[in-house]
């Protein structure tokens, strides 16, 4: 079950290493509980009928925030749902974003639902290694920035709400994959190579990205060009898959462009990330509270485009903050 997590700025300066400076009071704003907005929910089933596909969606937005707002599109791991990663949407959407929850038929909980306890991985593999996946994944996103697009111009909830020229993609694991073919990833091998990139999206973060072997890591990743924040951990081994924790840095490597940073909790795994406590994992609250510190200085900066959050994190803010938790490489 999705928890919120109430932390403090006190208990979060406290529990790094005790140096208090001007740049990260200056953005400790973003580990409060939550920023100044309400945020409400609306759930759309929207059916793309050029690929007779169901893309349902769940949207966390301020509801008492009048002016445009950036958007944000999130794609969840494999076996999620739209119902996943709440503890993301609604901080994001308290601090001023509309955050798109998508849900990815084929690789989604209907996958292992129905398989039984025995069955479960065996489905989870077999959805994970169908290109199909690989490919409407990415273009599910596509396909919400449309309607997203459409909703800004017709009379409704969202009319005229949206900054759609600021339009960022999260996603993890599987939606890390997601996250990054829309940022320009080229997919497939030596007989098959597709780019996905979405001219909309202006930044990204990625969270336990995996590695497909089919396409040299200087093939795929050389042509993102957008700002991204990649997140991992040291004990981030693939629970599906073959990528291990040394092998998701490739990307944040293997990227060209600049604004690019790289976070690597210390003793964090692959399921740090899915918001869910877990007993006997002691760091998760931490670890949950330094993620959405850090995603929301990113998103401040690079789709509201404020010094501050940029400084923070170029400076050595966003590093005192982490303290021992995590380290933080950037270029």
């Amino acid at each position: 079950m999705l928890r919120r997590y109430p932390f403090l700025l006190a208990i979060v300066i406290a529990a790094t290493s005790g140096v208090v400076s001007a740049d990260v009071n200056d953005l400790g704003v973003y580990a409060d509980t939550a920023g100044p907005y309400k945020v409400d929910i609306v759930r759309y089933d929207w059916v793309d009928s050029l690929r007779n596909r169901s893309v349902p969606v769940k949207i966390y937005y301020p509801a008492d925030c009048n002016a445009p707002c950036p958007l944000i599109v999130f794609s969840h791991g494999l076996g999620g749902s739209r119902e996943n990663y709440e503890y993301l949407g609604r901080r994001w959407a308290s601090w001023g974003y509309v955050s798109v929850h998508v849900q990815h038929k084929g690789s989604d909980d209907e996958v292992w639902k129905n398989a039984g306890p025995a069955g479960e991985m065996a489905a989870l593999k077999k959805a994970s290694a169908d290109p199909a996946n690989s490919v409407d994944r990415p273009k599910d996103i596509n396909f919400a920035i449309d309607q997203m697009e459409k909703l800004n111009k017709a009379s409704g909830l969202f009319k005229g709400r949206l900054d759609l020229d600021h339009i960022g993609v999260a996603g993890h694991s599987f939606g890390a994959y997601t996250t990054l073919a829309v940022a320009g990833q080229v997919v497939g091998g030596r007989l098959f190579q597709k780019s996905f990139a979405d001219p909309r999206v202006k930044a990204a973060i990625a969270m336990s990205a995996p590695v497909f072997r089919r396409q040299p890591p200087d093939k795929a990743y050389g042509k993102i060009k957008i700002p991204v924040m990649h997140m991992t951990g040291t004990l981030d081994d693939s629970p599906i898959g073959e990528t291990s924790a040394k092998e998701r840095r490739l990307p944040f490597d293997y990227i060209k462009a600049g604004d690019q940073y790289l976070v690597t909790f210390n003793g964090g795994d692959h399921a740090i990330f899915s918001g869910r406590a877990r007993q006997n994992n002691i760091k998760d609250e931490r670890f949950h509270s330094l993620i959405l510190a850090s995603t929301a200085a990113f998103w401040d900066a690079y789709l509201k485009d404020e010094p501050k959050a940029k400084i923070w994190l170029k400076g050595s803010g966003i590093r005192k903050l982490m303290g021992q938790d995590a380290t933080v490489e950037m270029k």
